[in-house]
């Protein structure tokens, strides 16, 4: 056992101690209501109790299932069992994950980016621990404050205040992308009055889905701009490293031209003074060979040069 606990990768150790630590959540969260019935002996009757999980529990659960495959992609895995065991997912842990990667300049779904995620989650998940424990010790001397009218305007607004600011980062990179999810949602939320901010969890992956559709129909319409993909090769030492490669280069091995003209400069320089045809086309040729495969047939091309230079 604890051999293969030694041999676990980062992510096999993030699932296995989150599976533990969240089933352990979820019985210590089931036990709370059954604990209290028992100490108190105030059981509440079935059947009010399947009454109101008809209620809420259809909603509740497909918002939980929406949010699973909308918010673990952005997370990754640590922060996703994190974040799920002490909630707030949409209107603080997301926003604080996608802040610290934004900063840190990494992408979602990469191994740095599982990394900021997971402990930019901890950092915002110790935070409200702390925050909500100084709140229920100042609760009552700061409830005339909280309930007044002038603060009231502020904390209806917090969860938009929230996305808006991280909006704007996202949106300015291609604001093209964020008109229709954009109008769509405000046409929405406007002439929809059963649309509200419970349904928020819901209408983020439709937003998403509908992003996706417009953001490829502009894309196939040429009004997103031209991408040129970047070529990619494997290294000669590790199979998965890849080398990157830039647009120049890639254009400059598509050229023999160039090739040639660029061989014929270093052999000036070497102090050959008579080229002809066949060494320009022999040099060209073992430029283009493929540095695994050719290597060998690079080195005799090389040599042959060399002799012919010598007997000139």
């Amino acid at each position: 056992m604890k051999n293969s606990k030694r041999n676990m990768t980062y992510l096999d150790s993030v699932h296995f101690y989150g599976r533990i630590w969240g089933w352990a959540a979820a019985a210590l969260i089931f036990a709370f209501p059954f604990v209290t019935a028992l100490i108190f002996q105030a059981w509440p009757s079935m059947s009010g109790v399947l009454k109101g999980t008809l209620a809420v529990a259809p909603i509740f659960w497909t918002v939980g299932v929406i949010e699973v495959f909308t918010y673990v992609p952005m997370l990754g895995a640590g922060s996703s069992y994190l974040g799920f065991v002490t909630g707030n997912l949409s209107n603080l842990k997301v926003p604080c994950a996608l802040a610290c990667m934004e900063g840190a300049e990494v992408k979602p779904g990469t191994e740095e980016g599982e990394i900021i995620s997971t402990i930019s989650t901890a950092v915002s998940s110790i935070v409200t621990t702390g925050i909500i424990i100084l709140g229920v010790c100042l609760i009552i001397p700061l409830t005339p404050v909280l309930q007044s009218e002038f603060l009231q305007p502020a904390f209806a607004n917090i969860l938009p205040a929230l996305f808006g600011a991280l909006g704007v980062v996202y949106i300015s990179k291609n604001w093209k992308i964020a008109v229709v999810p954009a109008v769509l949602m405000l046409v929405l939320f406007i002439f929809v009055p059963a649309l509200n901010a419970g349904t928020v969890g819901i209408m983020v992956p439709v937003g998403a889905i509908v992003a996706i559709a417009a953001s490829r129909f502009m894309y196939k319409k040429g009004w997103l701009g031209e991408i040129t993909p970047v070529p990619a090769v494997t290294g000669d030492d590790d199979p998965e490293t890849v080398i990157e490669v830039t647009a120049e280069e890639s254009s400059k091995e598509q050229n023999p031209a160039e090739i040639s003209g660029e061989v014929k400069d270093d052999l000036k320089e070497s102090g050959s003074d008579s080229l002809d045809s066949s060494d320009l086309n022999g040099a060209a040729d073992s430029e283009k060979l493929d540095g695994n495969d050719g290597s060998a047939d690079s080195e005799k091309l090389e040599d042959k040069d060399r002799k012919e230079n010598k007997e000139n």
